[in-house]
Order: C-alpha cells, then sequence, then structure tokens
C-alpha cells in the first residue's frame, strides 16, 4: 500500500535534524515542508517546496475524517494573526493513533509527535494527497 511505504520513507529518517529553509532533495537537514516534500518525492509524488503552496495540493479533508497518509497543517506564534493560508506555517504527517511525523523547532529533529491539545489550538487543515 502507498500510504505504509510513504509512512516508512518518512520514518527511515527519524532523528535527522531541524534546520529552518533547509535546502530541498537532500537528506543531511529538513525543515517541516522539505521532509513532507522529500518524502512524497522519493515516493513520486511531487508537491511544492513550502507548507502554503503544500495546503492547496490534493483534496480538503474534515478535521473528523483524517486518515493516516494525510497531511495536517498547523499555524505558528508568527503567522495565528494572518488570514486564509498565509496563516500557515507548519506541516505534519498523519500516521493515525493520534501521531504526527514531522520535524520542527521543538523537536529540533525529525519526530513522531502526538496530535495533543497543544497541536489541536494550532491546527488550520487537513489534505488528502493519496487516495
Amino acid at each position: 500500500m502507498k500510504i505504509n511505504k510513504l509512512i516508512n520513507t518518512g520514518l527511515m529518517y527519524l532523528g535527522k535534524p531541524y534546520v529552518f529553509n533547509a535546502p530541498p532533495f537532500q537528506t543531511a537537514s529538513f525543515d517541516c515542508s522539505s521532509f513532507i516534500q522529500f518524502i512524497f518525492k522519493e515516493n513520486g509524488i511531487d508537491l511544492p517546496r513550502n507548507s502554503r503552496e503544500q495546503f492547496k495540493a490534493g483534496k480538503r479533508v474534515p478535521f473528523l475524517q483524517i486518515k493516516r497518509g494525510d497531511l495536517l497543517f498547523f499555524t505558528t506564534k508568527k503567522r495565528r494573526k494572518r488570514n486564509g493560508i498565509e496563516k500557515i506555517g507548519h506541516v505534519t504527517l498523519y500516521l493515525g493513533n493520534g501521531q504526527m511525523l514531522h520535524t520542527s523547532r521543538e523537536e529540533k529533529k525529525v519526530a513522531i509527535t502526538p496530535l495533543n491539545e497543544y497541536w489541536l489550538r494550532r491546527f488550520v487543515g487537513a489534505r488528502r494527497v493519496i487516495k
């Protein structure tokens, strides 16, 4: 199944360092959107470089219908007062069972993080790129 392959690709990079604005298509370090772009590209799916553009990909999914492999988008302290897709400052890959795979300033590396109250308060939307 394509979603399992995508997730397994992402899991291979657990612990890789977070670097803001990391260059695309390399594995020495990632930021949130370069990580998502890379693991999708490794599985034959082209996505744009930044999280706001990635939010335009695929199909919108209501929060209560998110599934493994969906992209979850969040706002950040710097962006929370902006409007529309300009609010988006972070993207993760949903693993199911309330877990996300991503890299961020908080973890400083590729990590699995619970989709907890901290993240739920910052949730902007979800997209399904893989059917």
